[in-house]
């Protein structure tokens, strides 16, 4: 099944309160698929603890209350940073704001690559990883959601992670949505990636995911909604 990215549609959800999402606190966003149990991880990135955050690749400092990461060119490959975490099912949540970046994501791993959600000043993508790159496991993009973001403008990314489920949603506003069996693999770390100059992440949170008992009718309206 195929979800169609709609900003409308999410607003609306939005409205139908204890009827519709399950609403964790007033203070956060409101999840579709799942709700948020136990927490996880809560990083505020104060300062920059280089063995919790390694970077393998790029610049990674503390700048302005944020974790602030940049492609070094001479690396010939994207700034990489990653935190060790095991989990399964989890909903992940921070803000994030492209400062001349062409690209940053999200990417969820075990000892390979298992998922990620991408994104780019014309918006983001969902997608199950390409394991290693050495074949036969291909990337599987489950949808692409077009978003202007601005540079200089913080946002906010939720991306809920229940058994083969995955789905991301900006602001509130938009989600991109898939499923398969590798999403469902038990997680080692998750870490962050920048291509160009730079990325600021702030206030990143991870909570263990529970079903929403509204899942099945919020994926039903998710799916009926009109392309836009």
């Amino acid at each position: 099944m195929k979800l169609h990215p709609t900003s409308s549609l999410l607003l609306a959800l939005l409205a139908l309160g204890t009827t519709g999402l399950a609403v964790d606190s007033a203070s956060e966003p409101k999840t579709l698929m799942t709700t948020r149990g136990k927490s996880l991880l809560s990083e505020d990135f104060k300062e920059l603890d280089a063995k919790a955050w390694p970077a393998a690749k790029g610049k990674w400092e503390i700048a302005d209350g944020a974790l602030r990461g940049a492609e070094v060119p001479a690396d010939k490959h994207a700034g990489v940073t990653r935190h060790p975490l095991a989990f399964k099912d989890a909903v992940i949540q921070y803000d994030f704001k492209l400062d001349g970046a062409k690209g940053t994501s999200l990417s969820i791993n075990d000892k390979q690559h298992v998922c990620r959600v991408s994104i780019t000043p014309a918006g983001f993508t969902v997608q199950k990883d390409d394991r290693d790159h050495e074949g036969p496991d291909k990337a599987v993009i489950f949808q692409k959601v077009a978003m202007p973001l601005q540079a200089g403008e913080w946002h906010t990314l939720v991306v809920e992670i229940l058994g083969k489920e995955m789905l991301a949603t900006v602001d509130g506003q938009k989600s991109g949505y898939g499923e398969n069996e590798r999403v469902a693999d038990p997680k080692a770390n998750l870490g962050f990636t920048v291509a160009g100059e730079a990325i600021s992440i702030r206030n990143l949170r991870i909570w263990e995911a529970q079903p929403n008992p509204e899942w099945t009718t919020n994926k039903s309206k998710l799916a009926a909604a009109p392309a836009k």
